[in-house]
């Protein structure tokens, strides 16, 4: 069974509100310039900041946060996000992989950015409502 895709905008201005939150200045997240100094195609996207909305997609499924048993992902690609209006996005999508004795469902998540995967190994333990 699958979920109903998830779908979330990521835009500079979003980054640096993450930055603020977090208290991760690191240049790469920000600077053109910095970032492609040390090999990346552009500015990314904090990797906890595209597991957050992946989790928000997940708790969005379940109903709460609270029905999150377990969460836990591999990070496998860069979220490059252009200096544009537009940003860019990440679609979430999750298949149920089963129904434990006790009522918990484990969910197959997998998160692309650009028609790429950017996680592996994602993946959910939640008490659906």
């Amino acid at each position: 069974m699958e979920l109903p895709v998830k779908t979330f905008r990521i835009t500079r201005a979003d980054l640096v509100r993450y930055a603020g939150a977090s208290g991760d200045f690191n240049q790469i997240h920000w600077s053109d310039r910095v970032a492609t100094k040390v090999g990346l195609p552009g500015v990314i996207a904090h990797g906890m900041f595209t597991m957050a909305l992946v989790g928000r997609a997940v708790t969005e499924w379940a109903g709460a946060p609270d029905a999150v048993v377990e969460y836990g992902v591999r990070f496998t690609r860069p979220v490059v996000v252009p200096d544009d209006d537009e940003g860019t996005e990440i679609e979430v999508r999750a298949a149920v992989k089963g129904v434990t004795e006790d009522g918990l469902t484990r969910l197959e998540l997998t998160a692309t950015c650009q028609g790429e995967k950017v996680l592996a190994q994602a993946r959910a333990t939640v008490r659906m409502a």
